[in-house]
């Protein structure tokens, strides 16, 4: 019986969840690593950030104008036909600490400058007679306001002690924004957990071997899903730390999985894991040399893994489970078909767990061309997709075929297209499922 889609996706969640309970626990990342400011985007935030300060940090005027007060116990109306004549004070530019207001007196205020003491009001220039800014001493005439008008009050935006980012959101542009108005240089953010990851096939090749410094030899190709996960795991929020191509030699690689998969000493002297989770690419087919088939089924108390089909084509071979308790997922090896197991099992399962990445974008969009599926299997197909325009919808169309070795066609696409694994045909002008990347 294969799986579905959705039954190992959670299986994949169920088994971070549950090697991950310490990392997940709510004191799990408590202090954080703190990290400057402008690298803290589309990081996990540690801790609360609880303000240090007010924002605005003073009250000061929203317009170019004159400061003034009122008399918040005589001013019931607004009459703008009514004005009054005030003589000029000094102006007040940004960054000037003003000097208190004389009543009756009305100072020409820059957008941004700090109110003075005793004004409690901002009438704009265009409003004045004449509508330019006076010298002092000299007189203008003003039109009746209310108090308060065109005033940004002192923490108005934000209180000090309030806590304006909670810890565990993940941290864009607006977030660094606030934090640097609060005067922050850093923040502390949640580990990145580490990823090894293992490419295995003795047809496999690293770019920039000196094997193929003639030329790459007959019969052998080069490593894609090396860069083109790595890529993919850090956009997921994931490091990897050490990327391996392993051939098909299952002692080999249980050799390499020992000598990487364990403890080290960490920073604070404490015996941490050398990573959280590992990643193998290929191996786990039908072929007569699964290396990792091989080394893990029989790879002894160390080993805990189960491999299996899932109705999902590309991707349907799939492995999971745990190398001396580390979480490990086997993917199957076409670059298309790791690719679509990363975006199908590990994006979603990391999204709901930790809280980053953030989930790929799903719309509905038509389908430009007709499209056919094998049924009892959801299909990936990558695609270009076509956002609303005027007076037209959304609409998506393949780029390349079905197969799972065609990166060309991936590095072409900008969304996937999902068909459930009930469809067989699809029409032209059909609703499908797009995911946007």
């Amino acid at each position: 019986m294969r799986r579905t889609v959705a039954e190992h996706q959670k299986a994949v969640e169920n088994l971070l969840s549950d090697a991950w309970k310490a990392l997940l626990d709510a004191n799990g990342h408590n202090v954080g690593t703190p990290v400057p400011l402008l690298e803290a985007q589309g990081r996990v935030l540690a801790t609360d950030l609880v303000a240090a300060i007010d924002l605005p940090p003073f009250a000061n005027s929203q317009m170019d104008g004159y400061a003034i007060h009122l008399d918040s116990g005589k001013v019931a109306t607004v009459d703008v036909a009514a004005s009054t004549s005030y003589l000029v004070a000094a102006t007040i530019a940004a960054g000037v600490v003003p000097e208190e207001l004389a009543p009756g007196t009305a100072a020409p205020i820059m957008t941004g400058a700090m109110l003075p003491p005793g004004a409690n009001a901002v009438v704009p220039i265009e409003k004045a007679r004449p509508d330019t800014f006076a010298a002092p001493g000299e007189t203008v005439e003003l039109p009746t306001t209310a108090p308060g008008t065109f005033v940004r009050k002192q923490g108005s935006d934000v209180q000090q002690g309030q806590t304006v980012i909670a810890a565990g959101t993940l941290l864009n542009a607006a977030h660094l924004g606030l934090a640097a108005a609060l005067g922050c240089t850093q923040l502390p953010v949640a580990r990145k957990l580490r990823v090894l990851l293992l490419t295995t096939g003795d047809e496999v090749l690293a770019p920039g071997d000196l094997v193929a410094a003639e030329g790459l030899p007959p019969g052998m190709i080069y490593d894609a899903n090396a860069a083109l996960l790595r890529a993919s795991l850090a956009d997921a929020g994931l490091e990897v730390v050490q990327s391996y191509v392993v051939r098909d030699d299952p002692a080999a690689l249980l050799r390499l999985l020992e000598a990487n998969v364990g403890s080290v000493v960490g920073p604070d002297g404490r015996a941490e894991p050398s990573c959280e989770l590992v990643i193998s690419v290929g191996g786990i087919s039908a072929g007569a040399f699964e290396v990792v088939k091989q080394a893990l089924v029989d790879g002894g108390p160390q080993s805990d893994m189960e491999f299996c089909s899932v109705a999902l084509q590309p991707g349907g071979p799939q492995g999971l489970g745990s190398f001396r308790g580390v979480p490990f997922l086997a993917f199957p090896g076409n670059p298309v078909s790791a690719f679509i197991s990363v975006e199908m099992f590990l994006r979603p399962a990391l999204a709901t767990l930790l809280g980053t990445p953030v989930p790929r974008q799903r719309v509905l969009a038509t389908l430009e061309h007709a499209l056919s599926s094998p049924a009892g299997k959801q299909q990936i197909r990558r695609g270009i997709y076509s956002g609303p325009a005027f007076e037209s919808a959304p609409s998506v169309r393949e780029v390349g075929g079905q197969s799972s070795h065609l990166l060309g066609a991936l590095a072409k696409a900008n969304a996937l297209i999902t068909i459930p694994a009930g469809v067989t045909e699809l029409q032209a002008g059909a609703k499908v499922e797009v995911w946007l990347l």
